[in-house]
């Protein structure tokens, strides 16, 4: 870490602390984060500089964990269950992604989040009230599909892995924006603790900077969290959209190269 430059590590951690913020609203941090490494780290290895985003990332989403379990009603069977196929799926997600082109998945990926966009805006009360429209049982099942699907992906390609997550939570099993975040916390650090492990077993985590950078991704997160809380389902709902617009920009990008 001696050899980056001091600016560098300041525009590092800026970006560490922002994404944080963001990610623990609604998802999405990796939008930011993972891009600023990659300006930062440039001659670095791109398994390193995905290894040590993991390693920040998952600190500041144990944050958000633990403020929302202390001041909302957390779902925890739900979480926990989730988080369990989460894990599961990102596994299976990280090894057929060396086998198959992460190309192949992005239109298909844009297509659905510009689905999800359109549906949330022409849905103005869509998670703001909490309407369970299963069984309990069948409600856990359901969730279980879910984050297996989402893990998958979150393992094979990754960016806004916690924006579908709310998104599945809220439009398919009824939980409302605050409380769907909440549960998408938990399952997300499920997925960044089976990256890690790849990770670091390939050494591929720099270790020393990635520690530095989750400090400053936990206190965006604590920020993060605490002013979703405070601001309600309302206020999830629109940092949703802007992360799903985010979203469909970079994907159209990365799949037209405009």
């Amino acid at each position: 870490m001696n050899s980056i430059p001091l600016l560098t590590l300041l525009f590092i951690f800026l970006g560490a602390f922002t994404a944080g913020a963001l990610d623990a609203i609604v998802g999405g941090g990796g939008l930011i984060q993972l891009p600023v490494l990659m300006i930062g780290l440039k001659e670095t290895p791109i398994a390193s500089v995905l290894g040590t985003n993991k390693l920040s990332a998952i600190f500041g989403t144990s944050s958000a964990a633990i403020t929302y379990a202390k001041r909302t009603k957390l779902d925890l069977r739900m979480a926990l269950t989730m988080a369990l196929w989460a894990g599961v799926g990102s596994a299976i997600g990280a090894g057929i992604a060396t086998l198959i082109p992460v190309s192949i998945f992005k239109p298909i990926i844009l297509f659905f989040l510009i689905i999800v966009g359109i549906y949330t805006v022409k849905n103005p009360n869509l998670g703001l009230k909490e309407i369970h429209r299963h069984s309990r049982s069948r409600l856990i099942a359901l969730g279980s599909i879910i984050a297996l699907v989402i893990g998958f992906y979150d393992g094979a390609i990754g960016p806004g892995t916690g924006s579908f997550l709310v998104f599945a939570l809220v439009g398919l099993l009824g939980y409302e924006f605050l409380r769907a975040s909440a549960i998408a916390k938990v399952v997300n650090v499920a997925t960044n603790f089976a990256a890690i492990v790849v990770f670091g077993f390939n050494a591929h985590i720099i270790f020393v900077l990635g520690l530095c950078m989750a400090a400053f991704n936990v206190m965006g997160a604590l920020v993060g969290s605490r002013l979703a809380i405070k601001g309600g389902s309302k206020l999830v709902r629109r940092f949703f959209l802007v992360v799903v617009t985010l979203l469909i920009v970079r994907l159209t990008w990365d799949v037209f190269q405009i």
